[in-house]
């Protein structure tokens, strides 16, 4: 209903202050009655409608968010009536509610709707449940899991209904082959293409931790030796079975002079993972440890495993059970520890996958910025010049994360069937936010520092000097927060001359103010919240909302089919534990005759790893009507000379930013991003075309 012009609350015309006024109250609405599909209105709630108790007790989950055991961001409020066998929770219904604002576009809805998605992944659950009697039988062979990307695989004869719902859900998959429209055909992802075996070297292992789809987990060691800090009345001895004589037997040198040097590294998933072990174990079909991997930096800025350390702790009259693995990297090494290594980076990479899952990509950027869309329309006018700088970077959230409540995240969803912790994966992600999230460390330069994978130095580009040079997510990423900070920077200047006018906008203040203490309000009283008094304050929170939405999203969203769609290289669970853990006298010689067929037995079902296939290849792909950041101008900075200016600016430094990472691959020096089978690190590319590109950064989370 506004024209382009933007006002600041203090500046509004005063024929256009009621109206300004009246706007928000309607979209704030009155927190009462279920909301309808025709409605605009914004509002809180907690995360209760992830279980369906009514269906079954079996799917009744925990609330997350409003208590201290399990505090979360809230989500868009719904209003539906709650469930007959547990009053916290509400009914689920067809449909999620979104405020029709939040919808797809056309051109969206066609390649994307909740009933493509969730009809079509039901139809290719009951088709491969017309197969498979056993839905826990593994593939036979190596061989078997191949085939997925030369013959396809032959679904059963379904219903012309449920046939044409998967093709308008995954049309990519379906190629004519004899004559049948039935066939599931995988596109070999592009690191298969290039290196049939790369899923097997260790070298691909550690590089994917800088260049691949979660570059967040992997952090400097500080200290020595490493210790748990759980109760070891609950879990066991606190000290880590990976000593100095096990790194040391790995390199030139001592464990001391790693450290001092900053050349040790590590995933560490050891006490996120630990607490859930005992009921993780207790499903049939999965298993859990608490796991650390350790990493040196070799001379050539690359990252070599040196081990893996696995941990299960006391149950009930079991006592901790802790064992390390180490690479086959000497002569003396035999084939029974080469076998043992690979199954242990079997269930690293199944930890990395759902920590990445549920972490950095779910919780990191899609719950935690839903907070930020409803306080945005809550609180901010549209004529207010700070929505209209978020607004591209809101699209199309609340509609994917209802979307995700419906089908991916809900118990006995996508996510509870596919991955290690199954029931437990969205208590897992509270866990993480209570222990890890911090809206300060959102910010790539602070994440980067914390994780100890960089320092300040004011001589360094981006005021940073990372730990580990080739870097390539970390280097790209800084390029892409730099442009973003210097656009915002122009943009926050132009409207707030000075402090005064950031502390008397009272839509500000109160949009603010509701993000710390009802969006994100089990953390409201963390002192590590910034404060907003100042153009520096403003400038520093609406980069790092805008980076969290646009490059942090791109960074562990587009990739997900590259590196996972060949499951061998992420697999999603590890479905069996270590042999060498208690082992009967049977499944010792089962490993013994044949390791290979243990390894298979611990990766996915044949029903698991199909439909997380399809997942990935559906959320990697990019929609024809995607907005990138930097390419669309906003009609209102086109109004104002000085805005345009700079945004032409922050297009133009964009397009220099894909000179700059295309050159960055072709530099036979970096090692982590250029040499023989590698896939080129272009995720933060700026643009993209439709489609499975593996580049190209959304203003928003839009998938």
């Amino acid at each position: 209903m506004w024209h382009t012009q933007s006002y600041l609350p203090s500046e509004t015309p005063k024929g256009l202050r009621k109206l300004r006024e009246e706007e928000l109250e309607e979209l704030r609405g009155n927190g009462e009655g279920e909301r309808k599909s025709t409605d605009r209105i914004y509002d809180y709630d907690v995360y209760n409608d992830l279980g369906d108790p009514d269906l079954s007790i079996q799917l009744k989950r925990p609330v997350l968010g409003g208590s201290k055991h399990y505090p979360y961001p809230r989500r868009c409020r719904t209003g539906r009536t709650h469930s007959n066998k547990d009053p916290l929770s509400e009914k689920k219904s067809g449909s999620f509610y979104v405020p029709r604002d939040e919808e797809f576009g056309e051109r969206k809805q066609k390649q994307f709707t909740e009933s493509i998605l969730t009809s079509g992944v039901s139809a290719v659950l009951k088709s491969l449940d017309a197969i498979f009697t056993n839905l826990n039988i593994g593939f036979p062979s190596f061989e078997d899991i191949d085939s997925l990307y030369k013959e396809g695989y032959e679904l059963p004869p379904l219903h012309a209904t449920a046939l044409n719902i998967i093709q308008k859900a995954i049309p990519t998959f379906f190629k004519s082959a004899n004559h049948t429209d039935n066939l599931l055909n995988f596109d070999a992802p592009q690191p298969f293409k290039r290196d049939k075996f790369f899923w097997l070297s260790d070298e691909e292992f550690a590089r994917e931790t800088l260049a691949g789809v979660n570059p967040y987990s992997i952090q400097l060691i500080k200290e020595w030796p490493l210790r748990s800090k759980l109760d070891p009345k609950v879990y066991g001895p606190p000290e880590s079975a990976i000593t100095s004589e096990v790194i040391e037997s790995q390199i030139n040198g001592t464990v001391e002079q790693e450290i001092s040097e900053k050349k040790l590294f590590m995933l560490d998933y050891h006490d996120l993972l630990l607490p859930y072990v005992s009921k993780v174990r207790e499903i049939e079909g999965t298993t859990l440890y608490g796991s650390r991997t350790i990493f040196s930096l070799t001379s050539k800025g690359t990252l070599k495993p040196l081990a893996i350390e696995l941990t299960r702790p006391q149950i009930n009259n079991n006592g901790q059970w802790k064992r390390v693995y180490t690479p086959s990297s000497s002569s003396s090494s035999s084939s029974t520890e080469l076998w043992l290594w690979r199954l242990a980076k079997a269930h690293v990479l199944a930890h990395d996958s759902g920590i990445h899952e549920l972490v950095s990509h779910w919780l990191r950027t899609h719950a935690s910025v839903e907070p930020y869309v409803i306080a945005t329309k809550r609180q901010l006018s549209a004529m207010h010049p700070i929505y209209r700088l978020l607004h591209p970077h809101l699209r199309y959230t609340l509609e994917i994360n209802a979307l995700a409540r419906q089908v991916l995240i809900s118990a006995a969803g996508i996510i509870e069937l596919s991955f290690s912790p199954q029931r437990y994966s969205m208590e897992l992600s509270s866990s993480a936010y209570d222990q890890l999230w911090r809206f300060d460390l959102q910010a790539l330069p602070n994440d980067l520092i914390h994780r100890g994978m960089a320092v300040e130095d004011p001589n360094a580009a981006h005021g940073l000097k990372l730990t580990i040079e080739d870097y390539p997510f970390a280097n790209d990423g800084l390029l892409i927060w730099d442009s973003l900070k210097e656009w915002i920077t122009d943009y926050v200047n132009h409207y707030y001359p000075n402090p005064s006018t950031i502390e008397s906008d009272e839509e500000l203040q109160s949009w603010w103010n509701e993000i710390i203490t009802i969006g994100h309000g089990d953390k409201s009283s963390e002192p590590w919240w910034p404060n907003l008094k100042t153009q520096k304050d403003l400038i520093h929170i609406i980069t790092t909302i805008s980076w969290v939405a646009s490059a942090h999203h791109a960074s562990v969203n587009f990739a997900q089919y590259m590196y996972g769609g060949y499951f061998p290289n992420r697999p999603a669970i590890a479905r069996i534990k270590m042999p060498d853990e208690d082992p009967s006298l049977e499944e010792w010689e089962n490993f013994m005759t044949n390791p290979d067929q243990t390894l298979l037995e611990c990766f996915p079902s044949q029903i698991q790893a199909l439909l997380v296939m399809v997942i990935l290849n559906l959320l990697s792909d990019h929609s024809p009507d995607e907005e990138y950041i930097g390419q669309f101008m906003e009609p209102s900075w086109g109004e104002d000379p000085i805005i345009k200016s700079s945004f032409e600016r922050f297009n133009k430094r964009l397009k220099e930013i894909e000179g700059i990472i295309d050159s960055r691959n072709g530099n036979i020096h970096l090692n982590n991003r250029h040499g023989a089978g590698l896939v080129p690190y272009e995720l933060l590319k700026p643009f993209s075309g439709p489609g499975l590109t593996g580049k190209g950064v959304p203003y928003s989370i839009s998938i």
